[in-house]
């Protein structure tokens, strides 16, 4: 499947979020984009989008909709290490791509809310983290979010893209970004129910171009 066959099946399941279409693809390409130049995906948010950020990491660090065994070459390069228990590794391991969710350090979280504050747990770690090839998936159901909009200004200092997943009216996040998925409700919980599967088409155009 193409990123266009995705959305449209996306859409097709959700016929409200045709107002996203050229949004999602856009985010697909720019996802795709990411990986090619051997960068990452940094993802924030806060509450249930906290929980949205490390639940796309487990979609895209191992495998999601379909199977990604290991390269031969890190099989061969694995079984000379360890004949016996890297037959096991290489049968059982599974290729990744890089994401971070940014709220699930929780010791450093502490750190920099008590030594910096909490408005900059997301920018700090964007200045730790972030390289020009990578992409910041800033998720937030108002726009308004300080921490995210911070993490946002932070990920264009460094020339990174910005991928907006938001309400409605985008808040002052949307501007910030190189692509901004709307979707068309504002309640948070609707808001919510639609950014989930966005999110996982999005996981999907990226396992089908690379795996």
């Amino acid at each position: 499947m193409n990123i266009e066959d995705i959305v449209q099946d996306l859409i097709q399941r959700y016929p409200a979020l045709e107002t996203c279409k050229e949004s999602v693809i856009q985010a697909g390409e720019t996802w795709v984009e990411c990986y090619r130049n051997e960068g990452k995906l940094l993802i924030c948010g806060n509450g249930g989008s906290a929980s949205d950020s490390d639940h796309i990491v487990g979609e895209l660090m191992k495998s999601f909709s379909k199977k990604r065994p290991v390269t031969n070459e890190f099989k061969k390069n694995i079984l000379e290490s360890s004949g016996e228990r890297g037959a096991i590794l290489a049968s059982k391991l599974e290729r990744g791509l890089p994401a971070i969710s940014l709220n699930a350090h929780g010791g450093l979280v502490s750190a920099i809310s008590n030594d910096i504050g909490g408005d900059f747990i997301f920018a700090q770690q964007v200045l730790g983290y972030g390289r020009k090839n990578d992409v910041l998936l800033a998720i937030s159901t108002s726009g308004n979010s300080v921490n995210v909009l911070d993490a946002c200004i932070t990920a264009k200092a460094l020339g990174m893209k910005v991928v907006g997943l938001l309400g409605e009216t985008g808040g002052k996040i949307k501007s910030l970004c190189d692509v901004a998925v709307c979707v068309p409700v504002t309640n948070t919980a609707a808001v919510q129910e639609y950014h989930l599967p966005i999110y996982h088409a999005l996981c999907i155009m990226v396992e089908e171009t690379f795996f």
